[in-house]
């Protein structure tokens, strides 16, 4: 698995994040107010048949993961959709403005990645 995962904290409870799927929505990078750059992406990850799931038709979870170290953001640069790719971080609650009030957003903080398979690209 990439490197990065967050460690076990003093009390042994974790927040530790690992898929494996599909880039769904290719990197993009943005500079955020406070001046820091982050790359953002989604993957599409399948969904295993459990209880909650079972009546449902969707076969897919789409998570939107970022990006804020220079060494990750340069490891996803190249990820094109389609790529299979695996990442390990942290899930995180980030709080922005949008518009005139407060926004919020759940993604994974990505510490580690790596592309497992690149996308079918054509020949030629």
């Amino acid at each position: 698995m990439a490197q990065g995962s967050p460690a076990l904290n003093g009390d042994g409870q974790d927040n530790t994040v690992e898929l494996r799927g599909r880039v769904s929505s290719g990197p993009v990078v943005r500079e955020l107010p406070s001046g820091a750059a982050i790359t953002t992406f989604r993957i599409a990850v399948p969904r295993a048949r459990t209880a909650m799931t079972a009546g449902s038709g969707q076969s897919v979870d789409w998570v939107d993961c970022a990006v804020w170290t220079a060494r990750t953001r340069r490891t996803v640069s190249g990820w094109l959709v389609g790529d299979q790719v695996e990442v390990t971080g942290a899930l995180r609650r980030r709080f922005f403005r949008a518009g005139a009030g407060a926004a919020t957003r759940l993604e994974v903080e990505v510490l580690g990645a790596r592309r497992t398979r690149s996308r079918d690209r054509p020949a030629g």
